[in-house]
């Protein structure tokens, strides 16, 4: 049985007001009221780096990617249905494929890097695989293990479990609080921590993913994206990591990055390597394809 913190990071990031950050509206690029559930930063004629979050956390679990890397590149954040800006709405994946082609089309100059994480990492995969040529590169962190087969129970069951601790209001809060206190513990600038938890959790979104991902091949959508893929795993994360070499080696033009020390949300763990790994991504891989 895993312990509560165990199965919280093995898990919860698997898979009004108008809140958008935009900072070239003066440029006539984006419109503050273009789109809801949008960050956006850095130099508009960059590399566009578009990130996807992960089940129950929201866009702002990207903080410290996109402060690190706004100095070089265009870095996009979104909400997912069911999370965030879109809480009233149940996560398919459908509305999170054109929600993202919203926003690749409207805060890019039509393509981009995509980087997820868990469940994101699985709705990048489905887009790069209808839409390969808005894709420069695909960064995908625990989303290596390809739900199909005995993959395809655990899933199940993960969901199943997300269901039953999420439907009553006190299992409910009691996966937020220990969400909370996972973020705390985390080494995280104050402002970051806070921006992190206080966006809100949304534990029934693991459960409610199920059905949209459980089944799905993502290993045959990986293997007809021709572009660079990395593959960025915690070591810890043991499920993800089981399929990481099957999943590389179906990807046209994959490698794989080990972040040692660290489990499912290692862009949490260990940011600073975390953004190394992606800014050399982008720099050798990425940039050679285009240059």
């Amino acid at each position: 049985m895993l312990a509560a913190e165990e199965w919280l990071s093995a898990v919860v990031a698997g898979p009004g007001t108008i809140h958008v950050v935009v900072h070239w509206e003066a440029m006539g690029i984006f419109d503050r009221n273009d789109l809801e559930g949008v960050d956006v930063d850095g130099p508009a004629d960059a590399q566009a780096i578009v990130f996807v979050h992960g089940a129950m956390f929201t866009k702002e679990m990207w903080l410290p990617q996109r402060r690190a890397l706004a100095d070089e590149f265009r870095v996009v954040a979104l909400d997912l249905p069911g999370h965030g800006t879109f809480a009233d709405e149940t996560f398919r994946m459908e509305p999170a494929i054109d929600r993202l082609e919203a926003v690749i089309q409207t805060a890019t100059d039509g393509s981009a890097v995509l980087v997820g994480l868990s469940l994101g990492g699985y709705v990048a995969t489905e887009y790069a695989s209808r839409h390969p040529e808005q894709v420069d590169g695909l960064v995908l962190t625990g989303s290596s293990a390809n739900p199909v087969r005995g993959m395809r129970l655990v899933t199940r069951a993960n969901g199943t479990l997300a269901r039953l601790l999420t439907r009553p209001d006190v299992g409910k809060r009691a996966v937020e609080r220990l969400a909370t206190r996972w973020v705390r513990n985390r080494d995280l600038p104050p402002d970051i921590e806070a921006a992190i938890i206080d966006a809100g959790f949304y534990p029934k979104e693991f459960g409610d993913a199920g059905p949209d991902v459980r089944g799905v091949n993502f290993r045959e959508k990986l293997s007809t994206y021709p572009g660079p893929t990395l593959i960025v795993n915690g070591e810890h994360d043991k499920i993800m990591r089981r399929g990481e070499r099957e999943h590389a080696a179906a990807a046209q033009d994959a490698r794989i990055e080990v972040l040692a020390g660290v489990g499912h949300i290692c862009n949490l763990h260990r940011p600073e390597t975390y953004n190394a790994r992606l800014r050399n991504f982008v720099h050798q891989r990425v940039a050679s394809r285009q240059g």
